[in-house]
């Protein structure tokens, strides 16, 4: 049974294996408080154990915001010591996504700031409508990123844009977004859900198994540096050649023929 939840629409096309996960705030532009981080929480944790979800799409309600940013209303109540434990709080959910073995597209539908750009860029693939904005603003606030911002658009963007754009606050349009490597595609507005579908349905025709496995080899040279990335390769090669996906893949090439995977 799908779960519910209160600020997140949990939507699975059981045909295709696609799951849609849409932060539901509008009326907050998506704002991401405490009950929001936690259902996006439960969602990524409960589609990556059910053998139903193959691929996961995360947007936001309506066409201005991905997601606008934290609650800053909600963060303006905290201490700093409970600053620090919902920071980790958030580094964890997001890290949930950025180290599932099913690939996770964002459909970045409007504004994604600061927590809403830290979100999008925990996912595999970043596509932007053409309204979307891309920012961390938070030093306007006298604070800073909180749910790994500071890391992941180094990765992204290399260290001296994402010193540039952290510190001055700027938005970033989705045009220009594209030319930094922070967004993979920019399609229009009403384009958009379904350009994110079939680039995941591309993706799920290829080996479920091989698919994890290239997902925790670059993860693993982003979290551990280059020496520990190749390792991780070479490992995940050989596991590779024990699956019966490898087989079918490697008979269907030779046969000329399209493969059928199994994720065995």
């Amino acid at each position: 049974m799908a779960p519910t939840f209160d600020n997140l629409l949990y939507d699975l096309d059981a045909a295709t294996g696609i799951l849609t996960l849409t932060v539901n705030r509008p009326t907050k532009l998506n704002a991401l408080n405490a009950a929001t981080i936690a259902d996006l929480g439960q969602a990524i944790r409960h589609a990556r154990q059910d053998a139903a979800v193959r691929g996961i799409l995360l947007t936001g309600s309506g066409e201005k915001a991905f997601v606008a940013g934290a609650d800053i209303a909600e963060l303006a109540q905290l201490s700093g010591p409970e600053a620090q434990e919902a920071a980790a709080r958030g580094q964890a959910v997001f890290r949930e996504f950025e180290t599932s073995p099913k690939p996770v597209v964002a459909a970045v539908n409007g504004f994604a700031l600061g927590g809403g750009c830290e979100l999008a860029m925990a996912c595999h693939i970043r596509v932007a409508a053409e309204n979307a904005r891309f920012g961390q603003p938070e030093v306007n606030l006298g604070l800073l990123p909180g749910y790994g911002g500071t890391q992941r658009l180094v990765q992204l963007v290399g260290k001296g844009k994402a010193l540039e754009l952290l510190l001055t606050a700027d938005q970033v349009k989705a045009d220009e977004a594209l030319r930094l490597g922070l967004a993979n595609h920019v399609v229009p507005q009403a384009e958009l859900l379904g350009f994110c579908r079939s680039m995941l349905l591309k993706i799920l025709t290829k080996a479920p198994i091989a698919l994890g496995l290239t997902i925790d080899c670059v993860n693993t040279y982003f979290d551990q540096g280059g020496e520990a990335g190749y390792e991780a390769e070479a490992a995940a090669f050989g596991q590779a050649f024990g699956t019966a996906d490898f087989k079918e893949g490697t008979a269907a090439f030779l046969e000329k023929r399209p493969a059928v995977f199994t994720g065995k």
